[in-house]
């Protein structure tokens, strides 16, 4: 597979990151400290590029109509200005990703799946648009994603914005988005700003061409320079990710798995009209009850769990660690894992195998981390 690179690569290694391979893109892991990134999202703000994710805009005089067929959700309800959280599935009810879907005007959206899964996506689109008046077009080669997270994200983007203007960001609810004038030196354009994010702080997610990525990035590092902004990293972004129990595909979701054990039901819209993709299925699935649940597992000892560790009651497997990790915020371990349905229950006792030595843990509810706690 050939390496991809983001249009802020030579950035990142101009601030000394270290690289990961992420769907095939060299994405910064840290660039310090893992630990320093984390925490300044929670206290004051991260930068973090996002370009790796796909962007694939559906446009049309069916685009509500042809989303409802082709996701799970009922896009068509969207209003102009908000975004919707939802999923893609096969016949057979199993996750091809989960994604946000924005929509920007009456017959305009722009769908967002993750970065693996963004070729699968566009190409699964594009083929369930038959018979729908609609245009699927993937602007994913062409479009940067900059992110700025954290409780001072909104003082960071507003000294970007004209003043006459800032209202716009002000505002802007979460799950939302609009197309905000910003001013960056002797360049200036309106750029799509939503208020989304997956660190479980508040933040914005701006949506740039790539030319103009790395004299946004410049802008907003600036900006934050008084504010405690520093450039972030995937591995925090997976710690920040974890403690706010939002999944990874990957790990918490799957071709192999159906909504309904994820625990995204409420993501289904079984009550809307017409049929789509995995209906049928996803019908059948909901009257059954899953085998194994995804649940949250917070530790009473110092070590984590990892993927695919075993959970164990009384020495018997009844599920597997999907995610694990030391919570910086919480200060002891957490895990999210799949386990058999009779071990759901919030104050459940369970043990994790870490590389044989069982460790005790605790079935809680998600997320671990809200905000201000």
């Amino acid at each position: 597979m050939t390496e991809k690179y983001t249009a802020l690569y030579e950035e990142h290694k101009r601030l000394g990151a270290s690289f990961t391979d992420f769907g095939g893109w060299q994405m910064p892991l840290k660039y310090s400290s893992e630990l320093a990134e984390h925490h300044a999202v929670r206290k004051a703000a991260g930068l973090f590029d996002l370009s790796h994710m796909g962007e694939i805009k559906v446009t049309g005089p069916d685009a509500g109509a042809f989303l409802d067929y082709a996701l799970v959700g009922k896009l068509s309800a969207v209003k102009v200005g908000k975004a919707k959280y939802s999923l893609i599935t096969n016949a057979d009810g199993g996750i091809i990703d989960d994604l946000i879907s924005y929509r920007l005007d009456d017959e305009t959206y722009l769908v967002v799946p993750n970065a693996g899964n963004a070729p699968v996506v566009a190409a699964e689109l594009a083929a369930r648009a038959e018979g729908f008046d609609v245009t699927v077009n993937n602007i994913s080669d062409d479009t940067s994603l900059v992110a700025v997270q954290g409780p001072n994200a909104e003082a960071i983007l507003l000294a970007l914005v004209p003043a006459e203007h800032r209202d716009a960001v002000t505002g802007m609810k979460y799950y939302a988005a609009a197309k905000v004038p910003m001013a960056l030196g002797a360049w200036s354009a309106e750029l799509l700003v939503a208020r989304t994010g997956y660190t479980g702080e508040d933040g914005f997610e701006i949506y740039v061409p790539n030319d103009a990525a790395p004299i946004l990035w410049a802008a907003l590092l600036d900006a934050g320079a008084d504010r405690g902004l520093i450039p972030a990293g995937l591995a925090c972004r997976d710690s920040l990710r974890l403690e706010a129990g939002m999944p990874l595909y990957g790990n918490e979701l799957s071709l192999e798995l159906d909504p309904y054990a994820a625990g995204l039901g409420p993501v289904v819209a079984l009550s809307k009209e017409g049929d789509f993709v995995g209906r049928a299925a996803l019908e059948t699935k909901k009257q059954q009850a899953p085998a194994r649940r995804l649940v949250g597992l917070k530790g009473s000892g110092r070590r984590a769990g990892r993927s695919h560790y075993p959970v164990l009651s009384d020495g018997a497997v009844i599920g597997e660690v999907t995610s694990g990790a030391p919570s910086p915020t919480l200060g002891y371990p957490i895990a999210l894992a799949y386990v058999d349905t009779a071990f759901t229950e919030p104050g459940t006792e369970v043990q994790v195998d870490l590389r044989g030595k069982p460790e005790p843990f605790t079935v809680v509810g998600l997320p671990f981390y809200k905000r201000g706690q």
